[in-house]
This record gives C-alpha cells, structure tokens and sequence, in this order.
C-alpha cells in the first residue's frame, strides 16, 4: 500500500469520509433546536449535528510526533490556519470541509452493572451523553478509519448544564497519558494536538495546597484547553447499551431498528477483519461478544501488568472496541496495594485488582443490549448467555498469562504469586520500579531493596524475600549467564521502566498553567520510550519512588473527578 504523505490541510480534507453520519440516523428534533447547545432530551437518532465552541486565541502546547509519523502527516500543518482553527474548536470559513458541523452521540450509564436514570438531568435516560466531545473529522488515511474528536469543544444538549469545557490540566493528563499508553503497547485513543487558551477561564472545585482533603475544598479559575483526540472510533458499550434499552422498552417505533443499524455499524468501524459482512446478523452478534470479550480481558489484563487504574470503568467509558478511552480519574500505581483507586468517588468497584470484575459488569451490560436483536431466536441467545458466562474464566485465563510472563515463567504457579502478592503489601514495594529490578534476575534481595518505601528492618520479612526469590529462581529456565541475559531482555520488555506518576503530571501542568510548555515536551519525550533505559540523568529524575512528602496530598495521591 502505498502510504500518503499529507503535506496540506486540504490533502487532509480530501481524505473525509464520514461513515458514522452518513449510515446512521440524525436526531430528526435537532433541526427544531437551535445550535443544539443547550440541554435537552434526545429521544431517538444515534447522534446529534452540532458545532464546537472554539476557544479564543488557541495557543499550541504539542502535538504528537509519533502519531503524525504514523498517519503520514507533514509537521508543516501546524502552520496551517484551517488546521489550527480546525483542531481548536472553529468550524467556520473552512471552505473545503465537506462535513462543516461536527456531531455529539447519546449514550447509557450503568455503573458497575447497574442502569441508572437519575445522572440525567430529565430522569429518564435521554439527556445523557457526550457534554463536552465533539466529533468534526473521519478520515480514510492510508486504508485505516480515523474518527478525530475534540475534548473541550463547547455544549452540545447533553451538557446537563455544565459549560462544556476542558481544563489545561486534565487536557495535558489526557494527552500526555494516550500516547504514553501506546507506547506501552496497550490499545488506546490516541492524541494529536493540545491547545489552549488564557483568554478565556472556566471555574472548577479542586484542592488547597497542600490539602489531604478527598473532597475539593474550593472553587479555582482555569484555562480552557482542547485535546483531539483519535480513534478507530468512539463508540462506547453504554452507547449500544442506550439503543438496547430504547428497543427493550420500544421507546419509539424505530428503536430496534437503530439498535441493529448502531451494531451493524460497530461491526464495520471495528471488527470488519475479523467478521464477514456477509454473515446473518444473528452470527454476527455471537463473534462480535466473542472478540469483544477476547479484547476487553486482554486489556484488562495489559492494564493490571502496566500498573494502570482506569478509575471510573463505567460502561459509557468502556469503548466498544476494546481499547482504553476516556482519562479522566486514571493514574498509574506506585506504592503498590491492590485497593488502589486515585479517585475519590471511585470506591472498591473500580480499584486496581477489581478492574477485571468491572470489565465483567460492563461486558454483561454489553450482552444485555444486543439480547433485543435474538428474541425470536432462541438458539443463538443461548449462545451468547454462554459467551457472557464464560468471561471470568476467559479473564483468569489472560490474568494468569500476564502474570507468568511478568515473572518470567512459562506458567502461572498460585503458591508463588500470592506469596509475592502478601510480600509487595508488607513490604510496600514501589509497582514500576519492583518489577524492573526483578527483570535483572538478581541473585539476592539487595537490587529489589530499591523498590521498598522505607528500610527493612524485620528479620522475618528478609527471611521471606531471600526465600520467596529462591523459589522463583527454582521455577525460572535459566540454566547460564547467556539464558539469564536472554529471559532479562524479555521481562524487561514486559515489565516497563516508566510509567507516567501522577507527581509528574502534576509538575507539567502546573508549569503550562505558567506559560512554560517544556515539560510537557520533556515527559512526552520520556515517556514514549517507556521500556528503553535512557539516560542517567532521566533515571535519577524518574526513576524513583514516589516521595514521602506526596503521600495523601489531594491532587497527587487522590484526586477528584477531572474536569
């Protein structure tokens, strides 16, 4: 195939193709609405038109360099007004687009596997859904569907009364961590840009210097941002969840009908490859919840090895095909404890080791909405009863591969595993850092002591370690030094030796906040080469435990949900 270098904005544009608009239903009250910027209820229509809200004079922070490389974009469209204007919100005098409005879909909420109504502002359902992401491109570039979204865009009718905007720093947090996950070879959304602005602010609740308060103490003055963020695309489980419930119910007369447009369309945007088109939509359905299951558990269980807490795992923040989206309250653990959450609202559903259980809820929630589809078939809903019954067995399975190959093992060994699960927790081991001493295969506990918060005093606990790693290296296939090396290399390419802590995040958007973009630049930089040593002076910088100083500190060790 031969691979586009896009140059100009128009050569960008020309590569349009808006699949989502053009095969699925617009809400037929959007014409009846005005700018559609203000909250309403949505009754039918998989997506609303509607324009985003540029900010005013956009500042560039960055771009993603490997991702411009990756879609064959020149850096001289930075340079570009349309682009700019584009990707900061303004839609308006773009002469070549052929699509001048962009569009916000509606989508469910379960949390935890439970249908809720009251987050909507009308009770019923119909006023939830992207508030403040807009969708203004999908491109065909170099035979691969692109969905460009901005996050921060202004209102669209299911802002629920909020102003639709993005802060400075939960966009720097987002676009820094997509690209940072990439990189650690897990499916994500990607970014492109991030601008901002100091024209205008927005108020948000956050926390005093310095404060351990877990609830936001008062109200502050931010800069707006925008981050576009990119996709295969947005489609999410509580979207389809949204259409099965409206042909559960039979809310309007083409409510199962949109259902099998939005599934039919899933199907196309993200598993076209792996099933036929010319398939009955019965079997469809059947490997559509089978690959979805397969890459929803792979994920879970790629977070889990990472050390990544998605922290609101709602069904709505669950995409459709299976990679991770939405960084609101994520964060990466340090000290590691299997209760982790960084965010306050959190609670034990969406703590770091429950993350599998709450994949399981929002893969239920996605079986239920495709069970309206195979009510005059009882076979084929027998079938995917089965599927959905079959998901914690898949997920154990992924978990314990995960597990022995971030060990080193060829097999998974219980015994071992909790017993080093019950040391991390006494001993409170530092995640990241634990994992890559390990990968060294040391002959001794001396190397993992860097991992440790605190000295080792208890006799009993050296006893432990001294033993535990015996036992490990019994089970280990490393019978020379050229073997030792070689299974070194390979854990290593497992076990990262950085990942993005909240400390840092913290440090960059605080000096962007001042004007000062190199941070962002510099974690941006390190951060995309996350398995590779680098140099000494990065890993005096980054490669260390999380100091005593932050520990409780809200906005590092907890924060509320970003806005």
């Amino acid at each position: 195939m031969n691979k586009n270098n896009i140059e100009t904005f128009e050569e960008l544009i020309n590569l349009s193709d808006y699949s989502f608009i053009n095969n699925l239903n617009d809400d037929p009250d959007a014409k009846y609405s005005g700018d559609n910027k203000f909250p309403r209820e949505v009754f039918s229509g998989h997506y609303v038109p509607v324009s985003p809200t540029p900010i005013k004079d956009p500042i560039y922070i960055s771009h993603s360099e490997n991702f411009f490389k990756e879609l064959g974009f020149s850096e001289n469209l930075l340079k570009s007004n349309d682009f700019i204007k584009l990707f900061s919100g303004d839609m308006s005098n773009i002469s070549n687009l052929e699509q001048n409005k962009g569009w916000a879909t509606g989508y469910a909420l379960s949390i935890y596997g439970t249908e809720y109504y009251a987050q909507c502002p009308f009770q019923t359902g119909n006023g939830y859904g992207d508030g403040r992401a807009i969708s203004v491109l999908e491109a065909l570039i170099n035979g691969k569907r692109w969905e460009f979204q901005l996050k921060g865009a202004g209102k669209t009718p299911y802002c629920r009364g909020a102003d639709g905007r993005a802060v400075l720093r939960s966009s720097v947090r987002e676009f820094l961590a997509q690209e940072h996950m990439h990189s650690l070879g897990i499916p994500t959304s990607r970014s492109l840009t991030l601008f901002t602005s100091t024209k205008e602010q927005v108020t948000r609740p956050w926390f005093r210097d310095n404060s351990y308060s877990k609830d936001p103490e008062v109200m502050i003055e931010e800069d707006v941002a925008i981050t576009t963020r990119v996709a295969s695309s947005f489609l999410r489980v509580g979207q389809i969840e949204l259409f099965g419930r409206r042909a559960r119910k039979n809310e309007h007369k083409d409510a199962l009908k949109e259902l099998e447009m939005i599934i039919l369309h899933l199907v196309e945007r993200e598993y076209s490859e792996v099933i036929n088109q010319d398939l009955s939509l019965e079997k469809k359905i059947i490997l559509l919840a089978n690959e979805f299951q397969n890459r929803l558990t792979s994920l879970v269980a790629n977070w889990i090895r990472v050390g990544y807490c998605q922290g609101n795992f709602n069904s709505d923040n669950c995409a459709a095909g299976g990679f991770t989206l939405d960084y609101g309250p994520f964060g990466f653990i340090e000290m590691f404890d299997p209760k982790y959450q960084s965010w306050t609202g959190g609670g034990m559903h969406f703590s770091f080791f429950n993350q599998a259980v709450a994949a399981f809820k929002n893969f239920k929630s996605f079986c239920s909405a495709l069970k309206p589809l195979l009510t005059s078939n009882p076979e084929t809903l027998e079938e995917l009863e089965k599927i959905e019954n079959n998901f914690s067995k898949v997920m154990q399975e992924k978990m314990e591969n995960m597990w022995a190959k971030k060990l080193g093992l060829n097999k998974f060994d219980i015994e071992l595993f909790e017993e080093l699960i019950n040391l991390m927790i006494d001993t409170k081991v530092d995640y990241t850092i634990f994992f890559r001493e390990l990968s060294n295969i040391p002959n001794d506990m001396s190397i993992i002591e860097k991992s440790f918060y605190g000295k080792t005093q208890n006799e009993n606990i050296k006893l432990r370690w001294n033993s535990w790693l015996e036992n490990w290296k019994l089970l280990l296939n490393v019978n020379d030094e050229e073997s030792k090396e070689k299974l070194s290399k390979q854990m290593k390419l497992t076990n990262p030796k950085y990942t993005l802590r909240e400390w840092h995040l913290v440090w960059a958007y605080q000096e962007a906040e001042n004007g000062n973009y190199q941070p962002v630049h510099e974690l941006q930089k390190i951060m995309t080469n996350p398995y590779e040593e680098q140099t000494k002076e990065i890993e005096e910088k980054y490669y260390i435990k999380k100091p005593s100083d932050f520990f409780g500190i809200a906005g590092i060790s907890h924060v509320s949900c970003s806005s």
